[in-house]
């Protein structure tokens, strides 16, 4: 016996969070629970403005009719395919099978890279508690591109131990990043993990890594059609972000053939709620063990859904909350 349901909420959100120029005043998604028999899984599928290519009234009309299909399989004896879904629905229903088959790890890794978007001064103490690898992540291409270096640079100085993940969405020319790393000391820039994609292009962004010696990894580029993971000077990482990547198979076919050429893979979020950051960590517990994910944006938020994230003090939304709506499915 099969049933599904989906779910609507709305969580309000930090109001300093921006999105490409716009402000996100709330985050809003969709749950998916699925059942078969006595097995039980759920999902989140969470388009992110601004950076999804499917609005949430788009997904939901297709996971609703997905979910329907699955239900007619199901009497024909056949499974149904992710295959050609928008990511972000593709991605909450193949989690939903996965827990529903039991094949995701209670545990989760939470590990986080504490993520910086206003004073600099708040990180300090944060990182200052944090044992064994101190990593922190900041967000750059917002302001001027010698504001960025000197922060990241002041970072560095400070915390000798220090390594820092920095992520400017393709926003600056070259010669932007150019300025950018002038404001690097040399003896620092080993200590920058990976610059995901500083440049309008990849090849501009190739380019800056072999005049500077900063490593960089490759995020936008990993969502294009047909990417394929390939091992490349100063190229450190792939960052994977499910939501907007497509279902779980497609998440760990990229995490493979990441490993298999020594090239790091980092499970990171878009702005799911602590309902899909849970599940993210338990799949970066599986397949990334030994990263740290991206994972540190819950604090952007001013709930939990449903399910606790580790260590927040952040109230949590019931599935009874006003802020979450059963779904009409016919």
């Amino acid at each position: 016996m099969r049933s599904y349901q989906l779910y609507r909420y709305q969580i309000p959100m930090d109001s300093q969070v921006v999105l490409r120029n716009r402000f996100l005043k709330l985050r809003e998604g969709l749950l998916v629970q699925i059942r078969c028999g006595e097995h039980e899984g759920w999902g989140e599928i969470a388009p992110l403005p601004e950076f999804s290519q499917e609005t949430l009234e788009q997904a939901e009309a297709q996971a609703k009719q997905w979910l329907k299909d699955w239900d007619v399989a199901r009497s024909q004896n056949q499974k149904l395919s992710l295959e050609g879904l928008y990511p972000s629905v593709a991605f909450g229903l193949s989690c939903a099978l996965a827990e529903m088959k039991g094949e995701l790890p209670a545990e989760g890794n939470y590990r986080t890279a504490p993520l910086c978007y206003g004073d600099p001064d708040e990180l300090y103490a944060e990182l200052n508690q944090i044992e064994g690898e101190k990593i922190a992540k900041i967000k750059v291409g917002l302001y001027e591109a010698n504001r960025d270096g000197l922060i990241a640079d002041m970072f560095l100085e400070a915390i000798p131990d220090l390594k820092l993940r920095l992520d400017a969405n393709r926003a600056w020319t070259p010669a932007k990043a150019q300025l950018f790393a002038k404001y690097i000391k040399p003896e620092h820039r080993g200590r920058i993990q990976f610059l995901e994609e500083p440049c309008k292009t990849p090849e501009e962004s190739r380019q800056f890594a072999a005049e500077t010696g900063i490593a960089i990894a490759w995020d936008e580029s990993v969502r294009e059609p047909n990417f394929q993971v390939k091992k490349e000077p100063h190229l450190a990482a792939i960052i994977i972000k499910p939501t907007l990547v497509g279902s779980l198979a497609r998440c760990v076919e990229l995490i493979e053939q990441a490993h298999q050429q020594g090239i790091m893979a980092v499970i990171s979020s878009s702005l799911e709620s602590s309902f899909g950051l849970t599940q993210l960590a338990r799949i970066a517990q599986r397949y990334t063990p030994d990263t740290t994910p991206g994972l540190d944006t819950l604090d952007l938020m001013q709930y939990q859904l449903i399910r606790p994230w580790q260590g927040s003090t952040l109230p949590l939304l019931e599935l009874n909350s006003e802020n979450i709506v059963k779904v009409n499915m016919d």
